[in-house]
């Protein structure tokens, strides 16, 4: 079977209490920040990067790549998965698995 999701390094949380988390990310744990924006931190971990992003989400989301955004979308949403969140902007699709993990699945460049 041929592989169509693949996951990047990219996780990402969303908290009300932003200002704490990124002094706790960044002070206490002494993660590099990489990126930071009015809505956004992002650190770099090692082994994956951490998006500490404005918002009230629990729970951690994992960042899957696509070849294909819509032919995923569709493909999941035939499999019992709902989509949570969104953007075609960026593009991105947060999607929640009928085992309650929330994914965010984004298209390849190219």
């Amino acid at each position: 079977m041929k592989k169509v999701f693949e996951s990047s390094r990219d996780v990402i949380i969303q908290t009300d209490n932003w200002t704490k988390a990124i002094e706790f990310y960044e002070t206490t744990l002494g993660f590099s920040v990489t990126h930071r924006s009015a809505k956004l931190v992002e650190f770099e971990t090692g082994a994956f990067r951490l998006y500490v992003e404005k918002g009230n989400r629990p729970g951690p989301v994992f960042d899957f790549l696509v070849p294909d955004m819509q032919a995923a979308k569709t493909r999941l949403l035939a499999a019992g998965c709902k989509i949570v969140e969104e953007n075609a902007s960026i593009p991105r699709c947060y999607i929640r698995d009928q085992f309650g993990l929330v994914f965010n699945i984004e298209q390849t460049e190219g």
